[in-house]
Formats: structure tokens, C-alpha cells, sequence
């Protein structure tokens, strides 16, 4: 078995880590300690005396970049390039986020990533009655072409990678992000990103939900085949189990209904008759990072290797890139507290912690002031400066996959995976994550949960420091930043401006042409693929509003019903 290992690892650091360093080179200062001394690209048994150690290696962890993906997706990690700093921001209007995203770019963030309000994330215009008290309060409200160009103004698409929190008008805004490029002068080819595009999760966790499963995954796998043709940098779906995270879920149902999200939509795409190897490979995660350090690192270790089994085994792939996992993570907002704010700084740098050593390819930071309201402009750049440190500072950044080997973790890593194939297959059994959901199974087990966690609060059994324990009495809250009516006031009046301005017939004759294709069944009835139709709508000024009211009166809306 040594010698057989010794051959992969030669194998390995000739080709696979050989590849990656001639095209991104390792950087110096991480193949030292602050003491200069050497540290290793990876760690492996070859480091152990206990033959023991070795004897499932291969098949459980293997190399980095290689599968089962264990260690990581790319053979050296951050020793070549750190991960992507993103700190998830919007509010008010276009103008106000826009100078938030040049002074986070100036501070040193490396990839933008918009939250949008609660309208524009339901599919409702800033001036609709439903939107009234809920423009730009969580996030910038984006109602058309207009909006989004001045979101983007002089920030150039070709240099900046930017992820965008939106499920169900997902194809709009995508196609809003296009038409920005082509007026910038970037072809749709060039642009980098994600959208969030992931759906089933609102029906389990988050609520922002518009139609009903069968047209939303038939939106998805829209999306998926023309991004594969005409946006092929951009990852089509971020299959997000934050949400889930922050509703109260374990780790281990993290993983498994998020995996159980994801095997929905391959399957959903491969019925649509696409090819696997096509779209798979810009399928991205999206994770939560809690406190509990150590578990978040298996976490993450176990999604990865689970991820890989899956798209091998039961889908086919063939393409090594459709196997990795790659993920973006946020620390969790929901462990954030109003008492004591500061101490929420050094909760969120062990929860970026556990992500970086977890091996993620991008980072959301929270800003301590997240749990009275959005962050101040100080409050994000300590947050920003948190993901910087652990880069520059702490040494985590310096090996790949630094806490394999570990009893514990590794222990810790294949429980997590069980637990998870667990949940996949009762899913399975149900006949997949849509009969799951309809039958309310992920909703239940993940309240149970949650009560649990706050009960175990409640009593005393799981301390909260500075809530249920070192409580003190405060007598000043910090600065907190507030969004004023007249933000909306502005929104409505560019509104209005932009609809008197544009060619009505035009948006007319694009909005009926989407909603004529909408209504014809893309296998059976001659339809075809909605995004061509959802870009030309953008590129008249159709709003997100008249738009997705479009393809309301032909999909309908979802409605929970519980058994």
C-alpha cells in the first residue's frame, strides 16, 4: 500500500499539482511559516508512521483536485490564489449600493455580491401596493434596465466576478447583467458570477418564492442550456443550503436536503434532455458557516466527497469539473446577537475560519451590527479586514487541507456523510426533493431541529455568551445605518421616468412574445427556451414587475399546503 500511494502522490505532483502551478504559481510567502519554516503544498500518510492510516487514503480522501475531491477541488488552494472575498451588500437604490461596492472594491474586496429587496426578489415593482414599506430596506431594488446600469456604473464586468441572491425573477436579473455587459462593451462569453437561481430551497426554508416547482425548474434548466451556450464562466446555480442552515437545520441536514436540491435540478436538466457534462460544471453551492469550528471543517469535507459519488455514480459524468463541489460560504447571520455586537467580530472570524479551512472558494463575512440592521460602512470593513487577516496572518492559508489526519475530523467527516446519505435516500424514497417538500419532510425535520437548538438555549444547556450567560446591561447601542422613505420616493420616480421614456409598443410586443412561449410546454409543445425572450423584454425596459406578472397569469403561484 505504500508503494502504491507513493505512485499517486508522484502522479499527482507531476500532473494534476504540475498543471495548476505552471499556470498559477504558488506565491512564496505562503510555503513558509512566520518562523520560515517549509510547509508542504499537502499532507499526506507519507507524513504518518501508522501504515493504519493509509489504508483506505485513495478512496476516501486522495489528492487535492482530484476525486473523490475530499481535500479539496484544486490541487494547491490558496497557496496559488486566496478565495474570493465577497461581502453580500445592497440597500436603498442603485446609487447608494454602487458607492457601497466602490468602496468595498477599494478596501480590497475581490467580487461583488448583490442582495436585492424583497420585492424585486418576489417579482413586484417598487410601486406595486405589495412593496409599500419594503423598498430598498434589505436590499437595493433593481425594477429595470435602468437600475441595474446604474448598479454596475464604472465598475467594468470584464475584471470583476459579481454572485446575485435571486431565485425566482433569476433568469430577469441574469439577463438585466447581460445586457449591462453588452453595454459596456463585454460579451455575454466574458462575464463571471452566480446566481443564487435555487428555488426548492424557498419552498423549504426562505419563502421568496413565485411559481409552482414544475415552471420553476423549467426556468432553471432554461437558464442552465443557454448560460452553457452564450455565458459559459457563469455558474448557473447556486444550490444554496444557508438558508437551510439558518432555519435551524444540523449540519448533517444542511448537507443531505441541499445535495437532495441538487440532484433535483441535474435530473430535472438530464430530462430536459440536456447533457450532464454540459451544464454540471457551473453547478455551485452555497453553505453556512456555524461556530462549532472542527464540525463545519467535516462539513464541508463531506459535501464534497458525497457531492463527487453522486454526479459519478448516478448521473454519468464523465467531465472531472462536473464532480467538484465548489462552494461559497457566509458565516451564519442567525448566530449573530443584538446584546453585546462586538463579540459577534470574533464569532464571525471562527466561522470564517472553519470556511477556510473547509477549503471554500469564496467568503461572505457578516458585519457585527447585522442583528440591529444593516451594516454601517465601519462595520464592514472590520468584516472585510476579518477574511484579509486570516489570508494574510494566520498561516491556515499556507496547506491544503491542513486538519486532515485528524482523528476526530476525519471521524467527524465520514459521520456527517452518512447522516447525510441517510436524509438523501428517505428523500429518494419519496420520489425526489419535490414530492419531499409537497409532503412537508424537509420543513418538519429542520423545525424539529431548531426548536431543539432553542430549547437547549432557553435552559441554560447550550450557552450564547453575553445572551444567556456574561450578560451586562448596555446603556448605548452603536450607529446603526437606517433607510429613509425618501429612497423610495427616488426608486418610483425613476420608475415612472423610465416607463414614460421607453418605446411602449416595443415592451408590449416582447412582453407578449415571452408570455406566448411561456405558455407552450418547452418537451411536448413546440416551445423553446424562455431566456432569448426574458433578454429582449429586459433590452425594451420591461420592468421585473411585467415581467414576471407575465409569466404569473401562465405558471400561476406556489401555495404551500401542509398534510
Amino acid at each position: 500500500m505504500a508503494d502504491l500511494l507513493q505512485q499517486h502522490f508522484e502522479r499527482w505532483k507531476a500532473g494534476t499539482l504540475g498543471k495548476s502551478v505552471a499556470k498559477m504559481p504558488e506565491q512564496p510567502e505562503r510555503t513558509v511559516t512566520v518562523s520560515d519554516q517549509p510547509i508542504e503544498t499537502v499532507y499526506w500518510p507519507e507524513h504518518l508512521r501508522d501504515e493504519a492510516d493509509r489504508r483506505d487514503y485513495l478512496d476516501r480522501l486522495g489528492f487535492p483536485g482530484e476525486y473523490p475531491y475530499t481535500r479539496g477541488v484544486q490541487p494547491t488552494m490558496y497557496r496559488s490564489r486566496f478565495w474570493t472575498m465577497r461581502q453580500y451588500a445592497g440597500f436603498a437604490t442603485a446609487e447608494e449600493t454602487n458607492q457601497r461596492y466602490r468602496f468595498l472594491l477599494e478596501s480590497g474586496q475581490t467580487g461583488l455580491s448583490v442582495a436585492f429587496d424583497l420585492p424585486t426578489q418576489i417579482g413586484y415593482d417598487s410601486d406595486d401596493p405589495l412593496a409599500v414599506g419594503e423598498v430598498g430596506k434589505v436590499g437595493v431594488a433593481i425594477d429595470t434596465l435602468a437600475d441595474m446600469e446604474i448598479l454596475f456604473d464604472s465598475i467594468p464586468l470584464d475584471k470583476v466576478s459579481t454572485s446575485m441572491t435571486i431565485n425566482a425573477p433569476a433568469a430577469v436579473l441574469l439577463a438585466m447583467y447581460i445586457a449591462v455587459g453588452a453595454r459596456q462593451g463585454v460579451p455575454a462569453d466574458k462575464l463571471t458570477g452566480t446566481i443564487q437561481n435555487d428555488v426548492l430551497k424557498e419552498y423549504i426554508a426562505r419563502g421568496t418564492h413565485i411559481f409552482p416547482p414544475a415552471p420553476s425548474l423549467r426556468l432553471i434548466t432554461d437558464i442552465f442550456a443557454y448560460a452553457a451556450e452564450h455565458v459559459p464562466r457563469f455558474n448557473t446555480i447556486s444550490v444554496s443550503g444557508y438558508h437551510i442552515r439558518e432555519a435551524g437545520s444540523t449540519a448533517a441536514q444542511e448537507i443531505g436536503f441541499t445535495l437532495a436540491d441538487g440532484i433535483e435540478y441535474v435530473q430535472a436538466a438530464v430530462n430536459a434532455g440536456l447533457d450532464v457534462d454540459k451544464f454540471a460544471p457551473r453547478v455551485a453551492f452555497f453553505f453556512g458557516a456555524m461556530t462549532d469550528v472542527l464540525e463545519e471543517v467535516a462539513k464541508f469535507r463531506a459535501a464534497r466527497r458525497l457531492w463527487a459519488r453522486i454526479m459519478k455514480e448516478r448521473f454519468g459524468a464523465k467531465d472531472p469539473r462536473s464532480c467538484m463541489l465548489r462552494f461559497h460560504t457566509q458565516t451564519c447571520g442567525a448566530t449573530l446577537t443584538a446584546q453585546q455586537v462586538d463579540n459577534n467580530i470574533t464569532r464571525v472570524t471562527l466561522q470564517a475560519l472553519a470556511a477556510v479551512l473547509g477549503g471554500t472558494q469564496s467568503l461572505h463575512t457578516n458585519s457585527r451590527d447585522e442583528a440591529l440592521a444593516l451594516p454601517t460602512e465601519e462595520s464592514v470593513r472590520i468584516a472585510l479586514r476579518t477574511q484579509q487577516i486570516i489570508a494574510h496572518e494566520s498561516g491556515v492559508a499556507h496547506t491544503v487541507d491542513p486538519l486532515a489526519g485528524s482523528y476526530y475530523v476525519e471521524k467527524l467527516t465520514d459521520r456527517i456523510e452518512a447522516d447525510a446519505e441517510q436524509y438523501i435516500k428517505k428523500i429518494d424514497e419519496m420520489g425526489g426533493m419535490v414530492r419531499a417538500i409537497e409532503q412537508y419532510y424537509p420543513q418538519s425535520e429542520i423545525e424539529r431541529s431548531a426548536y431543539q437548538y432553542q430549547q437547549e438555549i432557553e435552559r441554560g444547556q447550550r450557552v450564547i455568551v453575553g445572551v444567556n450567560r456574561y450578560a451586562i446591561e448596555e446603556e448605548a447601542r452603536p450607529e446603526i445605518l437606517k433607510i429613509g422613505e425618501q429612497a423610495t420616493r427616488r426608486q418610483i420616480e425613476r420608475l415612472e421616468a423610465v416607463r414614460a421614456k421607453r418605446d411602449a409598443a416595443a415592451v408590449t410586443r416582447a412582453l407578449d412574445a415571452l408570455e406566448e412561449r411561456a405558455r407552450k410546454n418547452s418537451s411536448t409543445d413546440g416551445g423553446g427556451n424562455l431566456m432569448p425572450l426574458i433578454l429582449d423584454a429586459v433590452e425594451t425596459y420591461a420592468s421585473v414587475g411585467e415581467i414576471c406578472g407575465r409569466l404569473r397569469g401562465v405558471f400561476g403561484e406556489y401555495e404551500e399546503e401542509r398534510n
